[in-house]
């Protein structure tokens, strides 16, 4: 962390009350590409429902249709005249009406629909266009990704802000920062300066996570299994590669959602202006 600048009132006036510590957290390029992901993840995620949608069920393997046990499966069922949604994975059943497999149309009554038109691109059953979404945001998706890790790679910030230190990898190190954090304390001061251990694996995984995405998107494409038909086996067939393309995408949603509760939390004013501005004010540290 650099550019480490003071503000804040004079304290021979207010000699109770410490100087606010302001330092540049977040280059520009970070910053950049954090919102262009942002909205690059919300369209995918909604444009992929939306392709889901066509065929709501994942398998295992190199095949999948209809006459083919599905290992994840999203429908809905009738019975005496009352429609119900469901998820299926493997053999565990949950009842989901009103948001997966069943959910209110237009007129407000329950119809089967496997992702609710809320959360598809566009809300409307429209394979043809949320393909054409899809595709386009994930090209963009990926260049952003390229530029984020050569700008990190560039100006050091994978090394400095993102690589735990041997020290941070420790057990007792880590059972720290599980227990502060299983009592929402959060880092002040000089330990505020930096991502503690949990962030940087947090983010280490998004990067894996995001990886995944992408070679499974890749795989799922016939163009790009011509071209390399090795990826085929690396992730055991088509449909399998659709399946962990599904999984991946699941574990961003719960990532964004454990995010943004740190964010409200920890501060948003702060951490969302951080991440506009790139200037974080430091959390003073309790007094003793």
């Amino acid at each position: 962390m650099s550019e480490i600048t003071a503000e804040g009132p004079d304290t021979a006036q207010a000699p109770s009350r410490p100087p606010k510590e302001v330092i540049y957290r977040h280059k520009l390029t970070t910053r950049v590409t954090h919102w262009v992901n942002v909205v690059c993840f919300t369209v995918l995620l909604m444009s992929g429902l939306q392709i889901l949608n066509a065929h709501p069920a994942l398998y295992w393997g190199q095949f999948g249709a209809d006459d083919d046990h599905a290992f994840i499966q999203f429908y809905a069922s009738r019975s005496d005249g009352e429609l119900a949604g469901h998820t299926r994975i493997g053999s565990w059943r949950f009842n989901t009406t009103g948001v997966i497999g069943a959910s209110p149309g237009n007129d407000g009554e329950l119809t089967v629909r496997a992702m609710p038109s809320w959360a598809t691109l566009p809300s409307i059953r429209d394979l043809a266009t949320g393909r054409r979404w899809h595709f386009f945001f994930a090209w963009l998706f990926v260049i952003n990704g390229l530029v984020y890790v050569g700008a990190s790679l560039v100006n050091g910030h994978f090394r400095r802000d993102l690589l735990p230190t041997r020290r941070e990898l420790g057990p007792r190190h880590i059972l720290r920062d599980l227990w502060n954090h299983a009592r929402l304390k959060f880092p002040k001061g000089d330990a505020a300066k930096n991502y503690n251990v949990l962030q940087k694996a947090a983010y280490l995984g998004v990067a894996v996570l995001l990886a995944l995405l992408v070679l499974t998107g890749l795989t799922m494409s016939p163009g790009f299994n011509a071209a390399v038909p090795g990826l085929l086996d690396v992730f055991g067939g088509r449909q399998s590669a659709r399946t962990i393309h599904f999984i991946c995408a699941s574990l961003m949603v719960a990532f964004v959602i454990v995010h943004l509760a740190m964010v409200f939390l920890a501060g948003p004013i702060n951490e969302i202006r951080s991440m506009i501005t790139g200037r974080y004010v430091v959390p003073p540290e309790d007094r003793k």
